[in-house]
């Protein structure tokens, strides 16, 4: 479903994507399957979007983007590309962001070019991530900063005797800033 109130260029947008009105999608990006790209949403040529990703009203996705499946981006998600700006001068390339698979990134956000979202990481609203974030972290703060891990499911993990449990029932503990299962 494309809304006839947007101007969508790209033709590699996957089955059941739905695009909202007043979207903007350039010629080269590449969307998967089941998208949902809400209304006010620009997105550059060379973006490229897994399957079933959400993307809330009011985010820009900029040139060197990669998401892969399953990512939420929340309202106003603010994404830079570009290391060095100025105006009217542009890189050779411009930087590469990954977001991994089931990342969550709140409301308000800043993600800095260049920079990973490990899987299941969760990024909290108004946070400024300036480096890259841990599988399953749970980052908050100006810069973000690891404040605890969270389950897939999103929910925290339980701390305890210097190992943190997941819902499952599983231990991990954290090893040179990466979680790490025993």
């Amino acid at each position: 479903m494309i809304h006839p109130q947007s101007d969508v260029q790209a033709e590699d947008i996957g089955q059941n994507t739905k695009v909202w009105q007043f979207t903007v999608i350039l010629e080269g990006a590449r969307i998967g399957k089941d998208c949902n790209i809400n209304c006010h949403v620009f997105i550059e040529n060379d973006v490229r979007l897994g399957n079933r990703v959400t993307v809330k009203s009011g985010v820009q996705l900029w040139d060197g983007l990669r998401i892969a499946d399953d990512v939420f981006i929340g309202p106003n998600v603010t994404f830079t590309n570009d290391k060095h700006p100025r105006s009217r001068q542009y890189p050779d390339r411009f930087q590469e962001t990954r977001i991994q698979q089931n990342a969550s990134i709140g409301a308000g956000a800043v993600v800095l070019g260049g920079v990973k979202v490990g899987a299941y990481a969760l990024v909290g609203a108004g946070a400024l991530v300036t480096k890259d974030v841990p599988d399953r972290a749970l980052v908050t703060g100006h810069p973000a900063e690891v404040k605890g891990w969270v389950n897939e499911d999103g929910s925290p993990m339980q701390q305890s005797d210097g190992t943190w449990i997941d819902n499952k029932n599983r231990k991990w503990i954290v090893k040179e800033n990466e979680l790490v299962q025993l």
